[in-house]
């Protein structure tokens, strides 16, 4: 698990053909703007994040993110113990984010 900075993020998640960006926020917070192409994993929602966290293929580059940084360090932490090889978290999260959102 690496925390990254927004620049280092963004430039790792471009130049990995195997990747993924996760959010782990809830859906509410979803709805209200993310990055593009990501998919939502609800942290607190724990046994059907723990489900997913599982069928993650374990050798895929995981780019995460939710509000300010928290959750998501926490979710590549869980990603990590569950085998997963590569997780970053987004440092700040979605609110020092500076490129677009999607709605």
């Amino acid at each position: 698990m690496e925390n990254l900075n927004e620049k280092k993020w963004y430039e790792g998640l471009k130049a990995s053909s195997n990747s993924e960006i996760i959010d782990v926020r809830t859906p509410d917070e979803f709805d209200d703007g993310y990055i593009e192409g990501a998919r939502l994993l609800n942290i607190q929602d724990s046994s059907k994040f723990m489900a997913e966290v599982e069928k993650l293929e374990k050798d895929k580059d995981y780019y995460v993110y939710c509000r300010s940084g928290r959750r998501s360090e926490m979710a590549c932490q869980i990603m990590e113990k569950a085998g997963v090889e590569n997780a970053y978290n987004l440092q700040g999260g979605i609110l020092d984010w500076t490129g677009n959102l999607k709605k």
